[in-house]
């Protein structure tokens, strides 16, 4: 019986500190890519494309965290949104490589291409406030800030650039 208490209490332990780390991975992953799609967009508005390439780039890679926790999503007993919105992300991610990296299409000239690019983006975007938010109010706050910057930045740059 003792040792069937010591080792649900460890479990407990170790189900806490894998939900509190996946907790404050996906808030900082939240913020790490507001932040750099804010730095992409006033790259854009400065005319450096060498620095827009290099932070989409490194934009691209914050999949590898965002499939971390898509796997640790089961263990920890996400809510299907959860899954919603990091594979929103993720998708992004992926159409975004694939048509400014790998295939360099010039998309943004194509109405029904923007269209769905640009809902991808806020859906994906928009979620990770919701992934943010399981790290606590905090953490969804300054990621709603962060996000509103961004859309603002979105439209901004859209608008004199045509981007």
């Amino acid at each position: 019986m003792m040792t069937y208490l010591f080792t649900y209490f460890f479990q407990y332990i170790i189900i806490l500190m894998m939900l509190e780390k996946a907790d404050l991975i996906g808030a900082l992953l939240a913020q790490t890519i507001y932040i750099i799609i804010i730095l992409i967009f006033i790259s854009r508005l400065m005319k450096k494309s060498q620095l827009e390439y290099g932070l989409g780039l490194i934009l691209l890679l914050t999949a590898i965290p965002l499939v971390y926790l898509l796997v640790t999503a089961p263990s920890l007993e996400r809510a299907p949104l959860y899954y919603i919105q990091i594979i929103l992300m993720l998708s992004f991610l992926i159409i975004e490589g694939i048509l400014d990296y790998i295939l360099k299409i010039n998309f943004r000239e194509i109405k029904w291409m923007v269209i769905t690019y640009v809902v991808l983006f806020f859906g994906g975007t928009g979620g990770m406030i919701g992934v943010a938010s399981h790290a606590g109010r905090g953490w969804a706050l300054s990621s709603i800030i962060l996000f509103i910057v961004m859309a603002c930045l979105a439209f901004i740059q859209r608008a004199i650039t045509g981007m």
